[in-house]
């Protein structure tokens, strides 16, 4: 395995955290990349199983694992790459829990102790246009968002309608690898968001025994470059 070795599809990786509020046990790691300049012998280079599908699916997998090797690196001073499972979650070291996600050029890993957390997920969105959010409104958010939605000016629709469907990204990688069984957008619900860009998200289902319809589990984001960043952090 080649860690020093960086594919010219991919920026230079940076350790740091665009989120709001920092949180103890967990690193953030993110690059960059263009599908069109991946060389199909980059993953051979960098150690790591090459990715089936089409060139943009190739070039956001390596990119993602790169950002992942190097959280984990950096959490526990051991290069790993997370495998995949037979649902294609990232199956990460033991002591360790973590997310990866890449979207529209931008690819990034959170990971942490798994002494401290109980789950991390975290999702990449770029803001939606106004006319294709409003279309996509009914499928992402629930009745009672949608009343809520209402009462925002309707320049802030597309971004809060983009935001939950973000927000819910990041639920459903950080409670999957807990109870191993999906769920769906109208099956969880965002209550509230902060001016510092906190937010509230609440379970409609009894998932699990320990996630019951009801439970509230909190998060934050923020927002950069047309992006839409979010996490789902569980304390243990």
């Amino acid at each position: 395995m080649n860690t020093a070795y960086l594919p010219s599809c991919c920026s230079p990786l940076k350790n740091h955290w665009p989120l709001p509020h920092t949180l103890p046990a967990v690193q953030l790691v993110s690059t960059t990349f263009s599908p069109e300049r991946l060389d199909t012998a980059d993953f051979s280079r960098c150690g790591i199983e090459p990715a089936r599908g089409v060139v943009k699916r190739q070039a956001e997998y390596l990119a993602g694992r790169l950002c992942a090797r190097e959280a984990l690196m950096r959490l526990t001073g051991t290069a790993a790459i997370p495998g995949s499972g037979e649902d294609r979650a990232p199956q990460w070291p033991a002591g360790t829990l973590g997310s990866i996600t890449h979207g529209s050029g931008w690819a990034g890993a959170v990971v942490g102790d798994s002494t401290a957390w109980r789950g991390l997920g975290l999702d990449i969105e770029q803001i939606m246009p106004a006319s294709r959010a409003e279309r996509l409104a009914g499928e992402i958010l629930t009745p009672a968002e949608l009343l809520r939605l209402e009462s925002l000016p309707a320049e802030q629709h597309a971004q809060r309608i983009s935001l939950t469907f973000s927000l819910k990204e990041s639920l459903f990688k950080a409670l999957y690898p807990q109870v191993l069984r999906h769920f769906y957008f109208q099956d969880a619900e965002l209550l509230s968001v902060t001016a510092d860009h906190r937010v509230r998200m609440r379970l409609l289902l009894d998932l699990h025994a320990d996630w019951p319809a009801g439970s509230e589990l909190e998060g934050q984001f923020s927002e950069f470059d047309g992006y839409l960043l979010s996490l789902i952090s569980i304390p243990r």
